[in-house]
């Protein structure tokens, strides 16, 4: 299991111990363990249950409803998941002897208990719904208020763009066109997470990733995530192409250096970079049109890798001059080696067949 979801669910089950404990403050005269046990199952069969961990077909077909009946249902739903997890857990209790009561007593909640769960399911699936909104980091930082003054970061960019979809819009329409992007960005989600990034926008159909430089570098994350997301994209080729006639692909570019991080908005906030570094990553992935190459990285970051992940190379591409800067960008071109070698002895072939075909004309020259 990644350190991330780990740390994720230790979390959730300490701030669920905590609710127990606070339970038995105000409701049973005092914390007790029991009440702390229960807490933390209770608090982690909900999650669980919200995180799709059981029960995920369910809790699609629910947020199809409309949105007054998707809320009843919902809430509906989260009150018998909490009556399933007070009764489990009451059972436990029972069968390890942690109480003197009968395992009638045991398994059927008290009920003030009820409404306290609720609530404060409620504020847990509330608070992660609004993480998941802005990004576990962003909310994190909002909460501590890091960045509340400016602060200057080394930060490395990626910035991806899928190709097409313009054309896939003026084909299909703009609501086929968004469901095609939501895909995307699904399947984009679950590398990111694994090589430790946040995606900090989404703009149109482009989506922009980063990482404090030294974590980005270090075991070249991030030049392993772009790579990590194209195999997922591949490997789900009958699906795409079942669903939207073809298989997405992405342009990449990987720019990084030094950028001004703040919190800004007064009715909306988030964290956001400002500083050269943003616009050249923009321009970089422009010129991925101009090269044909679909992944391009800095000499900046390419600079700083310990090595490349294995079966990926990189072809200097030179010095450019990206439109809206004075100075000129060294770029490089990664691509997986299978690829390139395909490419080579496709070339190759052609090259003999080519030989072939003016071998036969010359022969056939000579004998007229």
């Amino acid at each position: 299991m990644p350190y991330g979801r780990a740390g994720f669910w230790i979390t959730i089950a300490g701030i669920s111990a905590l609710f127990g404990a606070l339970h038995g403050y105000l409701l049973n005269g005092g914390p007790s363990p029991v009440g702390i046990f229960y807490g933390t199952c209770i608090g982690l069969l909900t999650i669980a249950y919200e995180r799709g961990v059981f029960f995920s077909g369910y809790g699609k077909r629910l947020r199809r409803l409309p949105t007054l009946a998707y809320l009843a249902a919902a809430e509906a739903s989260l009150l018998l998941v909490i009556l399933l997890g007070l009764a489990l857990t009451g059972s436990v209790v029972w069968t390890l002897g942690l109480t003197d009561k009968s395992f009638l007593e045991a398994v059927t909640p008290k009920i003030s208990t009820i409404p306290y769960a609720l609530v404060v399911s409620a504020l847990l699936v509330s608070a992660l719904r609004v993480r998941d909104l802005i990004g576990s980091e962003t909310f994190a930082s909002l909460i501590v208020g890091r960045y509340h003054r400016p602060v200057s970061e080394e930060r490395v960019f990626l910035f991806l763009d899928l190709i097409g979809s313009t054309t896939y819009a003026e084909r299909h329409g703009d609501l086929a066109a968004q469901e095609l992007l939501k895909a995307v960005f699904s399947v984009i989600a679950e590398p990111v997470r694994r090589h430790r990034g946040q995606v900090d926008d989404y703009v149109g159909d482009q989506v922009i990733i980063s990482w404090p430089f030294a974590r980005g570098v270090e075991k070249f994350r991030c030049v392993a995530c772009i790579f990590a997301i194209r195999e997922t994209l591949r490997s789900n080729r009958e699906t795409w192409v079942s669903q939207f006639g073809f298989v997405p692909e992405l342009r990449a570019a990987l720019h990084g250096g030094s950028v001004v991080t703040a919190e800004v908005g007064v009715d909306r906030h988030k964290i956001a970079y400002f500083g050269d570094v943003m616009n050249a990553t923009a321009r970089l992935e422009g010129l991925c049109r101009e090269t044909g190459k679909p992944v391009l990285i800095s000499d900046a970051v390419l600079a700083r890798l310990p090595a490349l992940p294995d079966g990926i190379e990189a072809e200097a591409l030179g010095p450019h001059c990206l439109r809206g800067r004075s100075e000129a960008m060294v770029v490089h071109a990664l691509a997986e080696q299978r690829v390139r070698k395909t490419a080579e002895q496709s070339n190759s072939s052609a090259e003999t067949e080519a030989e072939c075909v003016s071998a036969v004309l010359g022969l056939v020259a000579r004998a007229g």
